[in-house]
């Protein structure tokens, strides 16, 4: 969990703009620290392709098996553009195990 503490290792650039996506939006349900469950699952180190598909779409990639049968994450289509830095975000701070 390096990059989510003050004290971790320096993120990437574009890790650093995901974080800030992360710590405006997405903890409104998902924990501080993705690794951690919360209202949402879990999401450290989730694929783009899965972030992408969730995110913007309100859907799953094919042949994905969700954490839950909850619906309860809208569409947030204008997160489009910060899909890479989110990704980038959850794969260097909290790989996933």
């Amino acid at each position: 969990m390096a990059g989510c503490s003050p004290s971790g290792p320096q993120l990437s650039e574009a890790a650093e703009r995901g974080k800030t996506v992360y710590f405006t939006v997405c903890i409104a349900c998902h924990n501080a620290k993705p690794t951690l469950d919360a209202l949402g699952p879990p999401i450290a180190g989730a694929s783009r392709e899965l972030l992408e598909a969730r995110v913007v779409h309100a859907a799953y990639p094919p042949g994905y098996q969700p954490k839950r049968k909850s619906q309860a994450m809208p569409a947030m289509p204008h997160l489009a553009g910060s899909i890479d830095d989110l990704a980038a975000y959850l794969a260097e701070c909290c790989p996933a195990k």
